[in-house]
């Protein structure tokens, strides 16, 4: 890709930072429900899990949009090329800094540092792909995950804001697991299946089949916090009694 064109990705990336830091501002006067206003730890948290809502929504329908738009892309995973794709990967990558810096700044590295560890590979490997134009399909794929995100959202915000309807919650918890192995679990195996049958592991292939490596450890161990959590409560070990007000863990 030319130069210019990476420019103007750099400004798109830039934008999106800039967009999401409005986001978190307007979150900042929104009404909060009593559960959260009550409990100081938690008005960082719900702030943050309402722009990644946003995030989830706008990028999930996106991933969606691109794939069905441009069906020959998942014929071509390492050289398929869309412009819609092309600005969703900005447009992420401008949210995960975003996120990377709210985290930062609001001193929560500490309690939420496997989201930094997170953002961190998502970042090098979404501008890896920007600046070579190759694999755009493959992080197209992986942002399907953010279908899976809305609902997992849904599920933290409503336990942080108590909401008197367990139907509610018990609806979003089976829906939730069924978006978490169509749109997390399943794109995850399909991109990792691919990358180490087809992909050359030398240069950009070997860092992002690395990267993908990292991650898959990752979702397996937010998958298992997730069922003991809301499937098998009697197995969790060592939450009794935890605060986790401040963090931004979304399986607990």
């Amino acid at each position: 890709m030319g130069p210019g064109w990476r420019v103007a990705s750099a400004a798109l990336v830039g934008g999106s930072v800039v967009l999401f830091g409005g986001l978190r501002r307007v979150a900042l006067v929104l009404p909060r429900p009593a559960a959260v206003r009550s409990r100081p730890g938690r008005a960082w948290r719900w702030r943050n899990l309402l722009v990644s809502f946003v995030h989830s929504v706008l990028a999930g329908l996106w991933a969606l949009f691109s794939l069905w738009n441009s069906p020959e892309l998942l014929s071509d995973i390492q050289d398929g090329y869309s412009v819609s794709g092309h600005l969703l990967v900005c447009f992420s990558s401008g949210y995960f800094i975003h996120d990377s810096l709210d985290i930062i700044f609001n001193h929560q590295s500490r309690s939420s540092w496997e989201y930094l560890v997170h953002h961190t590979m998502a970042i090098s490997a979404f501008v890896s792909l920007i600046i070579t134009g190759r694999f755009l399909v493959a992080a197209v794929l992986l942002l399907l995950v953010e279908v899976s995100n809305i609902f997992l959202t849904v599920r933290m915000l409503l336990k942080m804001s108590n909401v008197p309807s367990p139907a509610l919650y018990e609806a979003n918890k089976y829906i939730n697991l069924v978006m978490y192995f169509a749109f997390r679990l399943a794109p995850q195996a399909y991109l990792t299946w691919y990358f180490l049958r087809h992909v050359e592991l030398k240069g950009q292939g070997a860092f992002l089949t690395v990267n993908l490596l990292l991650l898959n450890a990752m979702i397996l161990m937010y998958f298992s916090r997730l069922l003991r959590s809301d499937f098998f409560p009697s197995l969790r070990q060592g939450s009794a009694g935890r605060d986790v007000d401040g963090e931004k863990f979304l399986i607990d």
